[in-house]
């Protein structure tokens, strides 16, 4: 089986989440890709805007209209959301001859020499890197990477939460999450300092 992994905040997940996890099952004929929301990111400095809950909800809502899309709880558990625990309990559940591929932007991928033991990490998993304007990453010693440049990110979830806080009409999500996001208020008012 070949298993996509899309680790993130989703804070909101957005189109251009879907579009380049779409191009990744494609371009590398993956069966399933989990959409795999981050309960306390360990890169991030702040609090997600939205509490783990509401963003799992979104993910769940967003990849319905998919059937290769999963959302996946995985990493609802205390503590900070490290790849390498979250990996060794999806090779338990899926079996060992299983192949992953981690489907990340190229901002996030700039830091990966920064992730807990990804000497390990980079042993488990395949990378899918994702273009995304004005970054540019170098490829570690160790690491098995593929790169996606046709399919960028255009939205961006800060951008997104911004047009929310300032009273507009979002763009760019699907319409099941936009319809969440007004049930429940979620992003009426910024939160200092978050961005995705």
């Amino acid at each position: 089986m070949r298993l996509g992994l899309y680790g993130g905040t989703f804070d909101p997940i957005h189109d251009a989440h879907l579009a380049v996890a779409r191009a990744a099952v494609d371009a590398f004929a993956l069966d399933k890709l989990l959409f795999i929301p981050n309960r306390r990111p360990p890169h991030k400095q702040s609090l997600t805007d939205a509490p783990y809950e509401h963003r799992l909800q979104m993910v769940q809502l967003a990849c319905q209209a998919d059937p290769q899309f999963e959302a996946c709880d995985i990493e609802n558990r205390d503590g900070k959301s490290y790849t390498i625990q979250t990996l060794h309990h999806l090779r338990t559940q899926y079996g060992g001859s299983t192949q992953f591929f981690f489907l990340i932007g190229a901002d996030a991928f700039a830091e990966v020499l920064t992730w807990y033991r990804v000497e390990e990490v980079f042993q488990m998993t395949e990378f899918i890197v994702a273009a995304r304007p004005g970054f540019e990453y170098a490829i570690p010693k160790g690491a098995c990477v593929h790169r996606m440049d046709r399919v960028a990110f255009g939205e961006s979830s800060s951008g997104i939460r911004a047009q929310i806080a300032a009273g507009e009409a979002a763009t760019g999500l699907p319409i099941p999450v936009a319809q969440y996001i007004s049930k429940h208020g979620l992003y009426q008012k910024q939160s200092a300092g978050g961005v995705a």
